[in-house]
């Protein structure tokens, strides 16, 4: 049974990083960022919401109840301009493609880990349960 150092794991877990980074998901998504990037609406209207976040740190600091009301009902507004501009909603989309792509390499990874550690211990998989014996070299020579 071969045993690996937390660096080679590291090495590979960058590989499939890189690997995961030239996928269409992720392509899709960068592309999309840039068009966000790119628009000045957006930029704008993101611009506006930091202000008045600031604006709204201060108002709460001193205690300003009725401006920092006023405030962050602003701030509602833009967002919801922000997100019903097409580009954004797209960018949103992908992010949730990728974020689904990242859950799945994650899971899948959890998953082998976990059926690994239950099968090497004489366990069973269908209960989830580990067996009692160590993996050691006389487990693996069975």
């Amino acid at each position: 049974m071969a045993e690996y150092t937390r660096q080679q794991i590291m090495d590979e877990a960058r590989t499939l990083a890189g690997m995961l980074a030239d996928t269409e998901e992720i392509d899709r998504f960068k592309q999309v960022e840039a068009k966000i990037n790119n628009n000045q609406k957006v930029q704008s209207l993101i611009q506006k919401i930091k202000t008045l976040q600031k604006q709204a740190v201060n108002f709460q600091a001193y205690g300003k109840t009725e401006a920092l009301k006023k405030v962050e009902e602003e701030i509602d507004r833009l967002h919801e301009e922000v997100d019903a501009i097409p580009i954004v909603q797209e960018f949103k989309e992908t992010q949730g493609v990728v974020n689904d792509v990242l859950q799945l390499v994650s899971g899948t990874i959890s998953r082998e880990v976990t059926n690994n550690v239950i099968t090497s211990t004489g366990g069973d998989l269908l209960s989830g349960e580990t067996g009692k014996e160590f993996p050691d070299e006389s487990a693996s020579s069975r």
